[in-house]
């Protein structure tokens, strides 16, 4: 049974392809801050494949001790991890030159550090087994600044670089590395403002395109997957 992690995974994307995996009869690796909303989604994972192992911790994955503790749990739970969905991330409405002094490293430790640190942590068992599969969950924002979100662009320009970098290291050893760069989403990012749903993009599409990438052959990968509302970005 194959084995799978995901930062984030109790809100919007990463809970979405938390109940994707787990449909999939994949065993799931989840965490979060809050342990009332981790362990209702453990549950709530659990009644929908009673057959899989779902591993579940407290964790904050912008603090690296606490990120590090979740991979070792992870793979003394579960043991080798053959997919990693990097999804935990911060959005932050401010144009640099007004941004909070903490901002650039909160964003850096939020949207940034957990997919570096991981991949260390689990790079190497993956070339030495010859597979695994990788996700980074980027941002339209990393090809298309937003002036008014400005070090969240740049956090988001650098995950899609670290991307970039992950695939060519890891293409010559089976393992398969895909940056999702979705638009306008809905996810908590959004909580309080007023939007139409039925013109975004929704947290299951992403899941759901996440596990036709995964089901691909052993021979395909899609390096980069942009998802976009139809009528364009709100």
């Amino acid at each position: 049974m194959k084995n799978a992690l995901i930062t984030g995974a109790t809100k919007g994307i990463g809970r979405a392809v938390a109940i994707a995996f787990a449909k999939q009869g994949i065993n799931v690796a989840i965490c979060s801050r809050n342990e009332k909303e981790l362990s209702d989604f453990k549950a709530e994972l659990e009644e929908i494949n009673p057959q899989i192992t779902i591993a579940a911790i407290v964790a904050d994955c912008s603090k690296r001790d606490e990120l590090i503790n979740f991979a070792s749990f992870t793979e003394k739970k579960l043991g080798f991890v053959g997919i990693i969905v990097n999804n935990v991330g911060m959005y932050k409405y401010s144009t640099i030159l007004n941004d909070s002094e903490d901002s650039f490293q909160k964003q850096i430790d939020t949207n940034l550090m957990p997919t570096y640190e991981l991949y260390r942590f689990f790079g190497k068992s993956m070339v030495s087994v010859g597979e695994g599969h990788i996700f980074n969950i980027c941002s339209v924002a990393a090809i298309n600044p937003i002036a008014e979100a400005g070090v969240y662009s740049v956090t988001k320009y650098a995950l899609l670089g670290l991307n970039k970098v992950m695939r060519l290291e890891m293409q010559e050893h089976g393992v398969k590395v895909t940056a999702i760069i979705p638009g306008s989403t809905l996810t908590d990012s959004w909580r309080g403002q007023k939007v139409d749903k039925t013109k975004m993009v929704m947290p299951e599409d992403i899941a759901s395109a996440i596990i036709n990438i995964y089901n691909m052959s052993t021979g395909a990968n899609v390096d980069e997957m942009i998802i976009k509302p139809a009528g364009g970005q709100l």
